[in-house]
């Protein structure tokens, strides 16, 4: 019996080289672990490309790099204090970079999109989680615990306050993976009910498939929509990073 087509099909992680070596020890490459290698050495190859071969006057390929440089080098420069942040800006640039492409991968069709997994995107917000942690105890030690604190509050509201602070922090770790995985796999949801419809629609024929022409222009429409939140959520996804990177620099 044939298996009936979801649209969450899309999103199923598939084995492409399967490899247990000890009993449920699962290493195996997948269509997941694919696109983030090939995100990677894209990421390799832009930067030794730059380098070596950079123009005095770039073309669109330089030109399109160099924006997103500035952009990241503009962000970093406007939302954290001091030259402080001068030294995560290479991180952050590869951080935008690699979350744009495995955005902009999703949009071809036939391949995967990394990043409606809240597996990947979770794994990637509780790593800068973490990293943020390992930076405000390592710059103040314990003084970075009165950040839970807010300055002015009330003594006898301390122990409630505290404990609201504390949780909306942790909740930092969740909150960056959640929101990007969240919006990719809305967009890629609505572009293949609509895909799928204006399809159905052309197979009646008829006055139907003339009429297929309106879902065909809004899935146009939506195609364009998708490539300019790929770029929103990358970008979105680097400026929270900045500004948690800010508070473990800063105690404000």
């Amino acid at each position: 019996m044939q298996k009936a087509y979801s649209f969450f099909d899309q999103f199923e992680i598939l084995r492409l080289l399967p490899f247990n070596p000890i009993g449920n020890l699962d290493i195996s490459i997948t269509n997941s672990t694919l696109f983030l290698g090939l995100a990677t050495f894209y990421i390799i190859f832009m930067c030794q490309t730059n380098v070596e071969n950079g123009l005095v006057v770039p073309g669109r390929y330089q030109s399109l790099i160099e924006i997103f440089y500035e952009t990241i080098h503009d962000m970093v420069r406007e939302n954290i204090s001091g030259k402080d942040g001068y030294r995560f800006f290479p991180f952050l640039f590869s951080l935008f970079i690699f979350i744009l492409v495995n955005n902009l991968f999703g949009l071809i069709p036939y391949t995967f999109s990394t990043t409606s997994h809240m597996g990947v995107t979770v794994a990637l917000s509780c790593a800068i989680f973490i990293a943020t942690l390992i930076i405000g105890f390592g710059t103040w030690k314990l003084d970075y615990l009165s950040r839970f604190m807010p300055g002015g509050a009330p003594l006898a509201l301390a122990p409630l306050l505290v404990l609201i602070e504390i949780i909306s922090y942790l909740m930092t770790a969740f909150v960056l993976g959640v929101r990007l995985a969240g919006n990719i796999i809305a967009g890629h949801l609505l572009f293949a009910i609509l895909s799928s419809f204006t399809w159905k629609m052309l197979m009646i024929g008829g006055w139907l498939a003339l009429g297929a022409t309106i879902p065909f222009a809004i899935t146009l429409a939506v195609t364009l929509l998708e490539i300019a939140v790929a770029g929103i959520q990358a970008y979105v996804f680097v400026l929270l990073t900045v500004i948690y990177l800010n508070d473990a620099l800063h105690l404000h």
